[in-house]
């Protein structure tokens, strides 16, 4: 079936760096947008970054740009997500979907505090 499954959060001080994977399975990988989002506590679910499956072509939410990079493995049917210059607002748990926002992963925490 289809699985997406997140890992790599965790606790980092602001200005710290984390990267994010995001492994995938049950579908053709190398056909389908990947994208990540994020959700704060009380706050509605929000576009970070995504990627095309082929030519890999890269969009970014203005709050991560310059400080994101998403980029994707389709030999081993991963995504990545380097955060640096982690910022206290960038807490929240990160989720990875594909094309159609269909299927999710569970998510992994990230929370940059000092």
């Amino acid at each position: 079936q289809v699985q997406l499954v997140e890992s790599g959060g965790g606790l980092v001080q602001p200005g710290g760096s984390l990267r994010l994977s995001c492994v995938v399975s049950g579908f053709t990988f190398s056909n389908h947008v990947i994208k990540w989002y994020r959700q704060a506590p009380g706050k509605q679910l929000e576009f970070v970054a995504s990627i095309t499956s082929s030519s890999g072509i890269t969009n970014y939410a203005n709050s991560v740009k310059g400080r994101f990079t998403i980029s994707r493995d389709n030999a081993k049917n991963t995504v990545y997500l380097q955060m640096n210059s982690l910022k206290t607002e960038d807490t929240a748990v990160y989720y990875c979907t594909r094309t159609y926002s269909d299927y999710w992963g569970q998510g992994t925490q990230v929370t940059v505090s000092s």
